[in-house]
């Protein structure tokens, strides 16, 4: 297993190199490497223990491969795989595109193995890199813009996050995630706050929206269901490994959770909707670590099929959709989207939310409840959008393989807990989904509210980085402080 890790590893970055040589058939490539990384991670959850090795004795790098990678690994693969099908009739499409998928792809699974901070750092500089330059794929002034800009927030973060990991490895003379225990503070603090940012996670995540949205759709479903992925799964590794950072991680879950879905309640452009719901769900992923993989793979599913589909709407302004009728089938795969994100039964987001609020701790029940509801006056807002046969319908057959496969895999999913389905587990979100139903007909639909997005600009993102530095200083610093979220 540990050879056949290695070329999982190594595999992405020889075949996105190699695919400049055989430009004609970069997409067939480019679906090879992801089909063995479904592969693989089927495999890593036949293992019957855990594997673990390292390399490099105390410099690193270790690797850490056990059914938390497996379902990030199964997300990226999925997801990876329908964003290939839905570009696979793209003219515009080229060589270089498909270059960047795969070394992304590759990165991001790299990050998904690592239990040791160095290795993890080298795996989030390429996943930036890569992201950039997909995302300043349009070669446009403002797909340019909003890729420096995506750059600019990820590498300062990352800066940060490198003091730390050398003040972890003065302590104990290694980088492994375990060294956070008996870690100075300031290393906490410091690494934490590159995670947070790199994982779109609370304040230090409002870069998000603007290059979520503003990216072109299959770059959106990547962003949205695997990259910011990379910078969740360290922190629930951490919280899984370490226990004294477990309370934080669950606080900053809570935090997320009702930052981003009380953006989106309220936000009438589709596609930033999204945005802020991921930063949201992002929440549900960290407020409970010890399910945390269950509902990343259906949050990356379910977004990125989100995605897909507001691509191809005639508009992104949800007042403006209201109007426009949509033919049925593509209707069905996005209300399909939208009962799974709302915990609706028969999908794996049912599972999923109802795994999660089994897990959480007492004082995060109450905040946690708050946003599901939320998520459940978000969602119909498409839910209730109108649809006809002959309505708009302007996509081709690789868009509908996306949705197979990506759909499917919630339909697929919601088998992993099957234990979910009690009368008292389907009647709660049921309730809730019905509270928040009528809450969006009779309140949010007639409110006109346009929250501030003096947060979002590039002036004041890192801005609000420092800020945030200073407040887990005090998280880590102050023993009484972490008591109150114990």
């Amino acid at each position: 297993m540990k050879a056949l890790t290695i070329i999982w590893i190594a595999l992405p970055l020889f075949i996105g190199f190699s695919i400049y040589l055989f430009p004609k058939i970069s997409r067939y490539l480019a679906l090879g490497v992801a089909v063995f990384s479904l592969g693989y991670a089927l495999t890593v959850f036949n293992l019957k223990s855990d594997l673990e090795f390292g390399l490099l004795d105390n410099f690193g790098v270790i690797l850490l491969i056990d059914n938390l990678s497996g379902f990030f690994i199964l997300t990226n693969a999925l997801v990876t795989l329908a964003v290939l099908f839905y570009c696979w009739q793209s003219d515009n499409k080229t060589a270089f595109f498909y270059t960047q998928i795969i070394i992304l792809h590759g990165s991001v699974n790299a990050s998904f193995i690592c239990a040791d901070f160095i290795s993890l750092y080298v795996a989030l500089e390429v996943i930036s890199i890569a992201a950039f330059l997909l995302i300043a794929y349009p070669r446009s002034d403002r797909s340019i813009w909003v890729a420096l800009r995506y750059l600019f927030v990820s590498n300062t973060a990352m800066l940060f996050y490198l003091v730390g990991t050398v003040l972890v490895y003065q302590s104990h003379n290694s980088f492994g995630f375990a060294g956070l225990k008996g870690a100075p503070p300031e290393a906490i603090a410091l690494i934490f706050l590159g995670l947070l940012a790199k994982g779109g996670i609370f304040v230090s995540g409002l870069w998000l929206p603007l290059t979520h949205s503003e990216s072109e759709t299959p770059v959106s479903a990547m962003l949205s269901g695997v990259v910011i992925k990379a910078g969740v799964y360290p922190l629930v590794r951490c919280a899984l490994i370490v226990s004294e950072v477990d309370p934080i991680v669950r606080m900053f879950g809570v935090g997320t959770a009702l930052l981003g879905v009380g953006y989106a309640v309220f936000e009438k452009d589709s596609k930033r909707m999204l945005a802020f719901h991921t930063v949201s769900q992002i929440g549900f992923i960290l407020a409970a670590p010890e399910v945390g993989g269950f509902y990343a793979l259906t949050h990356g599913l379910v977004k990125s099929a989100l995605f897909l589909i507001a691509g191809i709407l005639p508009s992104r302004n949800l007042k403006e959709l209201k109007h426009l009728p949509m033919a049925t089938p593509i209707w069905i795969a996005l209300v399909i989207a939208s009962f799974s994100i709302s915990g609706f039964p028969l999908l794996s987001g049912f599972g999923a939310k109802v795994l999660t609020m089994k897990s959480l701790l007492p004082w995060q029940v109450i905040a946690m409840n708050v946003a599901a509801l939320g998520t459940a006056i978000s969602f119909a807002k498409f839910i209730f959008l109108p649809h006809e046969v002959k309505g708009y319908s302007k996509v081709n057959s690789g868009f509908w393989v996306a949705m197979t496969l990506l759909l499917g895999g919630l339909i697929i999913a919601n088998g992993i807990y099957y234990e979910a389905y009690t009368i008292k587990n389907t009647i709660k979100p049921l309730i809730t989904i019905f509270i928040g139903w009528l809450a969006y007909g009779f309140i949010f639909q007639k409110v006109m509210v346009k929250l501030p997005r003096v947060a979002e600009e590039f002036d004041h993102l890192i801005g609000v980085m420092i800020l945030m530095l200073v407040f887990l200083f005090l998280l880590v610093l102050l023993p009484g402080f972490r008591e109150v979220i114990g």
